[in-house]
């Protein structure tokens, strides 16, 4: 082969500036992008080798990553199709001109093709001064071909050293992106982009030492294989056991201590391409959100772990991976642009993911009750995001009262109705958020054959909202919020002992007694066994105030504290206040 030289065929004078500065949104991508092509030289190979267009052993497909400090080369080499010097013009020289999507549309029923843009190649400019090709292509009686450019749009291409079929990309590392020339970079960047891909990646060599019953120690080295080719994914349900899930989880999060509670194998073929597996992690009851633990794939491919437009927000609790070659990506396969398919998965997730919960409940009910502390704050989340979630929702939504008793809302209405129904007809709720410190209000509420709700998370003020504008005929009470025959109205009231004008004395005492602003004082006719003083707070005005520090809104921070100190008018201990005053 003759060698000669020419000029890279493009709309721009130069685009390797624009490469270099626009094209990717991080310098680290050359890699992916690199390893990629390759593992699409070597699925290439593969179908062709089913289709029978390709005759013969395939043999070895592994693809080898390889650094060399003294010569600044970093070097991805495959055993894939291999280029012809006409392919080589057409596909490399010609920028945009994707080999990929030729091939795709060729044979797409029989492979899944990584690459879809024909950029992917000129991203190693972004860390190189010099990149250089050798390859060899499958065909019987190809020669090897060797292409050489400096950034520049000049080229030259001649002859090549490649004796096996394949490709050998060799990146002459720029003084300025020597960290590529560092294994543990390297080692660090492939296990982030490639650790799932559908072939065989070496990087390195490993020693396997054994020691024999005689003492003897043999060592054995073999090939360091970074990547996991047949993830749980991409492999069908019925094929996988729980420990096989389990496993994932540890390779997918290696430093969780904490087994998944369950997970969700997603498989959907139409209308659009979609697999994943998506685990329900243990959040602590502080809300301490992770979020970023849903990797995106594309065929294989980890593209990114922010997924904002893909999963609702309150499916970001989820950790796993989704994989979708029908999420459009922009040339660098970095962001999500704006498609119908994105919204169609995103709805699907959600049903998807609503119906686990669904079927989980109605087949292991004690499973669900006993992993609803972990998953409470998840569902309640989903339901104050998304109405089609809360939809579903408030069929598997439970309810934990003080004796850990478990009801949905509809069973809990009926659990309180005889008790529990105001003189108006309506179901209140008590709640408390803080057992301890209302102990007192608690046993008042007890003591009258009430019942008394767990609401002591994080989320509950908005969802105690949220479940008054939403479920008829029911209001939320605090327990402390105002003394219990005024929480629950009734017909029957107490008849006062004293008089209007000895409870207005009695008033008179205590108002002496209190704060100018903050505390309002009055006397209520109480069964003369309750509590002689009870203090509570307006709920009203408490829910605005911790509504707001939720929301990070200091407004009502500053409004003064205000209290309600009611006189239980029948109880003795008040009544020997009023009768001291009388003889004074």
């Amino acid at each position: 082969m003759t060698t000669q030289t020419g000029t890279i065929r493009t709309d721009v004078e130069n685009i390797f500036p624009i490469i270099k500065q626009f094209l990717y949104s991080d310098q680290e991508i050359f890699l992916r992008e690199l390893v990629s092509n390759a593992v699409d030289a070597s699925q290439k190979l593969i179908a062709l080798s089913q289709t029978g267009a390709k005759t013969g052993d395939i043999e070895d497909t592994t693809i080898e990553i390889k650094v060399d400090k003294d010569a600044k080369t970093l070097t991805i080499s495959d055993k894939g199709i291999g280029m012809t010097s006409e392919e080589v013009d057409k596909y490399i020289n010609q920028i945009a001109f994707s080999s990929a999507q030729e091939f795709l549309d060729k044979y797409k029923d029989k492979t899944n093709i990584i690459g879809h843009f024909g950029l992917g190649f000129y991203s190693a400019f972004m860390v190189a001064d010099k990149v250089e090709i050798q390859t060899l292509s499958f065909k019987e009686g190809s020669k090897s071909v060797r292409w050489e450019c400096d950034g520049s749009p000049n080229y030259e291409i001649g002859e090549g050293n490649r004796t096996e079929r394949g490709t050998d990309i060799i990146l002459h590392i720029s003084e300025d992106a020597t960290e590529y020339l560092e294994d543990a970079r390297i080692n660090t960047l492939l296990n982030k982009y490639c650790r799932f891909l559908p072939v065989s990646i070496k990087f390195g060599e490993n020693e396997n030492k054994e020691t024999d019953d005689n003492g003897i120690e043999t060592i054995e080295v073999v090939d360091n294989i970074i990547n996991n080719t047949n993830p749980a994914w991409t492999q069908k349900p019925n094929d996988l056991s729980d420990e096989d899930y389990k496993n994932f989880y540890k390779e997918l999060y290696p430093h969780s201590f904490d087994e998944p509670l369950f997970w969700i194998h997603l498989n959907v073929d139409h209308p659009f391409k979609l697999t994943g597996v998506l685990f329900f992690p243990k959040i602590k009851n502080n809300f301490e959100i992770q979020k970023n633990k849903i990797g995106l794939y594309c065929n294989q491919v980890f593209v990114t772990d922010n997924v904002e437009e893909i999963v609702p927000e309150f499916l970001q609790l989820l950790h796993g991976v989704i994989d979708s070659p029908d999420i459009p990506l922009n040339v660098s396969r970095s962001y999500l642009q704006s498609d119908p398919n994105v919204k169609r998965i995103s709805s699907h997730i959600t049903k998807k993911v609503a119906s686990k919960l669904h079927d989980i409940f109605k087949k292991d009910r004690a499973e669900f009750e006993d992993k609803w502390n972990d998953i409470s704050v998840f569902i309640k989340y989903g339901m104050l995001s998304n109405e089609k979630f809360a939809e579903k929702g408030k069929n598997f939504l439970l309810l934990e009262n003080l004796d850990g008793k478990h009801y949905t809302i509809e069973e809990y209405k009926e659990h309180i109705k005889t008790l529990q129904t105001d003189k108006n007809n309506q179901l209140v709720v008590l709640y408390t958020n803080n057992i301890e410190g209302q102990n007192l209000y608690i046993e008042a509420a007890q003591a009258k054959g009430y019942d008394v709700l767990k609401m002591q998370h994080i989320l509950d003020p908005h969802f105690i909202g949220y479940l008054e504008q939403n479920v008829e005929g029911i209001s939320l009470k605090r327990v402390d919020s105002d003394i219990i025959d005024n929480l629950i109205e009734k017909e029957e009231t107490q008849e006062s002992v004293l008089s209007e004008e000895q409870q207005n004395t009695l008033l008179e005492i205590f108002k002496s007694q209190m704060p100018e602003q903050g505390v309002v004082v009055e006397a209520k006719p109480m069964s003369p066994n309750d509590l002689p003083i009870t203090i509570t707070k307006p709920e009203f005005m408490r829910r605005m105030r911790e509504m707001s520090e939720y929301n990070g809104m200091g407004h009502l921070g500053n409004l003064p504290e205000t209290y309600n100190l009611v006189l239980n008018s029948n109880h003795s201990s008040i009544l020997a206040v009023l009768e001291e005053k009388d003889a004074d």
